[in-house]
């Protein structure tokens, strides 16, 4: 065995033996709130298809005319000749429904996030990041070369206390960029706070909105609506592949930003362009979305249903004020249990060990959908609470 083989198999090992050793589960179903794993039907608590979008009638109707119309593939980056009128009228759709000048299509949200901060910062640059914030804005923050500040969670005070500490510093640029919702407490960023400390600072402001499209606003629109929030030199990411059912990401704001991006972001710049089936859902799904507000409606009722059955039998749901609902349980060994006893009840929901969440803050993060019936919600309380009593938790 080879020396680089052997290292690989010595580390793994130590996963193993740590409880946080990884293996894929294989779902055999379409991804709705049931899914069949196995030849055994579950209900799903972990999946980010909030509104139900991602088996939608309009969403395979229009991949599926995508396919007949433009082909399987845009075979190219937008550069080259990957760029079609489907990504052109998607980023037009997108920057109308984020009430922007622009929008720009990536294909993922990872490389959103880290070709973005990768293209607007470098050496000289300083970037203030929350300290829970996605791994996708980690690795852009490092990928970028720019100094990097991490304030504590949500803090505003200490924001402020560190961007007076980098004034007269010299820097080319300040960026301070949070995720709107947090994806592993489902909290929310106090963004109003914020965006008015980021402006004091004549700072830039990223909010990333992965899970608050589709999920907060009146209209679903995301953080900025929640907040009432209007100004048009707020950068924002968001994708289409949670709430909205279909794939990738896109970065929505000033034009200026759009055209940057195009020149200067690696992430965009070096990929092939995502296929028309997929952009073709995505239109799909912004569309429903503004025509069927009764979603958001089902998807907030189920949600507060979860949250008040849960926290009313004594679990620690953290700081929960979205779909995602955290079940705090602590130790690594003790969560793996909890998860497994759960899918023995006919309940998918996988555990959050570290490095994801700290030492200390493993849990079962669940998600709640429009799709769960309230029945649903009811048997997945009636099994936390078997469950939680069985293992000590509550």
């Amino acid at each position: 065995m080879s020396l680089l083989l052997k290292t690989l198999k010595d580390e793994l090992m130590i996963l193993k033996d740590s409880h946080l050793f990884r293996y894929l589960n294989r779902v055999d179903s379409e991804q709705s709130s049931r899914i069949s794993i196995g030849g055994r039907e579950y209900i799903s608590l972990c999946s980010n298809n909030y509104l139900g979008l991602a088996t939608h009638t309009g969403l395979k109707e229009s991949s599926m005319e995508a396919i007949k119309n433009y082909g399987n593939s845009a075979v190219a980056s937008r550069l080259v000749s990957g760029n079609m009128e489907l990504h052109e009228r998607l980023e037009e759709v997108t920057a109308e429904f984020k009430g922007t000048e622009a929008a720009l299509v990536f294909n993922t949200g990872y490389m959103a996030n880290a070709g973005t901060l990768q293209a607007l910062a470098d050496e000289r640059d300083v970037l203030f990041s929350d300290a829970l914030n996605h791994a996708s804005i980690i690795d852009g923050c490092r990928l970028s070369g720019a100094k990097i500040f991490v304030y504590r969670h949500r803090n505003v005070d200490h924001l402020r206390s560190l961007l007076s500490m980098a004034a007269g510093s010299g820097y080319r640029r300040k960026i301070v960029i949070t995720d709107g919702v947090f994806s592993m407490d489902g909290d929310i960023a106090p963004l109003p706070d914020i965006a008015g400390v980021a402006e004091e600072h004549d700072a830039f402001l990223i909010v990333d909105d992965a899970h608050a499209t589709g999920v907060l606003g009146k209209n679903g629109k995301g953080s900025l609506e929640f907040f009432g929030l209007t100004r048009r030199d707020i950068i924002q990411m968001g994708t289409y592949s949670k709430a909205l059912g279909s794939f990738g990401a896109y970065i929505a704001g000033p034009a200026e930003v759009r055209d940057y991006l195009i020149n200067k972001a690696r992430a965009f710049i070096y990929t092939t362009a995502l296929p028309p089936s997929v952009i073709a859902a995505s239109i799909a799904a912004i569309r429903i979305l503004q025509e069927d507000h009764e979603m958001l409606s089902r998807l907030w009722q189920n949600t507060m249903l979860f949250r008040e059955g849960l926290m009313g039998l004594g679990f620690n749901t953290l700081n929960s004020e979205t779909p995602i609902i955290p079940i705090l349980i602590g130790d690594d060994k003790g969560v793996l249990q909890f998860s497994k006893r759960l899918f023995e009840e006919g309940i998918y929901a996988v555990p959050i060990r570290p490095p994801t969440v700290p030492e200390g803050g493993c849990r079962i993060r669940t998600t709640v959908t429009a799709s769960h019936t309230p029945s649903d919600i009811e048997f997945c309380i009636g099994i936390f609470e078997k469950v939680g009593r069985e293992l000590k938790v509550i």
